[in-house]
């Protein structure tokens, strides 16, 4: 029996992404990417704010605030009441215009990865990035169409990368000095599964996938094999992130994106937060380092 799904912020996101549990908040954070917005869940209740640029995804900072990928490069984030304060890192693709930055998370030493890929979704151009604690950025992966994840094993040996729109999850050895080794196929999917979206792993080293035109979240363990699989009452699950002060919570965003009206009316839930309590827990977040 699937665990009871519930909708938290009904926000009607165009394509909410990103969510992350910020333990020293006691908050979830995620993203409006096409909507340009940024909210804030806690026992306070939600707080919503207009981003100036399309923010991909957000992770907290050690020293405060927030790194960010966006649409014009990695940038720093201080929330200040209601003022976003957004600081310019630097843009590795500053030669393809058409490309911004889509999901990223933070590694288990510190590091922030993020994935590009074309707006557009015309062609392979997009690449995996780390942003290191000294604020250096290092291309380590390319040939993305939709770049999504990554997520990362309890220990930090290996990562997780997803290509949506090749339906594909990659998997990386993960060498504490952040080089990566070759790419393997950790994961195809096809038909009406959906195409593998944000993802996130659980204590336990298991992964936990929401699939973007699948109606479904699902849960593989370390050697690939399907777990779990618990239907959401969207379409367009994009995301999943453990949260709570127990990390028994998982939260999912979703995307109204592309969804005609007959559509909508059947998920009234589209674009919202979604949680459940899956009977697992997750791993805390560590904050940028740098």
């Amino acid at each position: 029996m699937s665990p009871a799904i519930r909708l938290v912020a009904d926000v009607k996101a165009v394509l909410g992404e990103g969510p992350v549990w910020v333990g020293r908040d006691a908050s979830l954070y995620w993203v409006d990417i096409k909507g340009r917005r940024l909210f804030r869940l806690d026992d306070a209740g939600l707080s919503e704010w207009i981003t100036p640029v399309r923010v991909g995804s957000i992770a907290p900072r050690a020293a405060g605030g927030f790194v960010t990928g966006t649409e014009d490069g990695f940038q720093l984030l201080e929330i200040d009441g209601e003022r976003l304060r957004f600081s310019l890192l630097g843009n590795p693709e500053t030669d393809l215009p058409d490309n911004r930055f889509n999901d990223g998370k933070v590694d288990r030493a510190g590091r922030f990865w993020a994935g590009t890929m074309d707006d557009r979704e015309k062609t392979s151009l997009g690449s995996l990035y780390r942003l290191d604690a000294q604020r250096c950025v290092v291309k380590l992966d390319e040939g993305y169409a939709v770049t999504n994840g990554p997520a990362f094993s309890p220990s930090g040996d290996v990562m997780y990368h997803t290509d949506s729109a090749r339906r594909t999850i990659y998997r990386f050895a993960l060498a504490p000095d952040g080089s990566l080794g070759s790419r393997e196929t950790f994961l195809h999917f096809t038909g009406a599964e959906g195409y593998p979206d944000g993802m996130t792993v659980d204590a336990d080293g298991c992964l936990w996938v929401a699939f973007w035109d699948g109606w479904a979240v699902r849960r593989f363990s370390l050697a690939g094999e399907l777990l779990a699989t618990i239907e959401v009452p969207v379409q367009r699950p994009t995301s999943v992130a453990f949260g709570g002060p127990s990390l028994d919570r998982l939260y999912i965003t979703s995307a109204r994106i592309g969804l005609d009206e007959p559509a909508l009316s059947m998920q009234p839930s589209a674009g919202g937060l979604l949680m459940l309590k899956p009977g697992v827990v997750g791993i805390a977040e560590r904050p940028f380092a740098g």
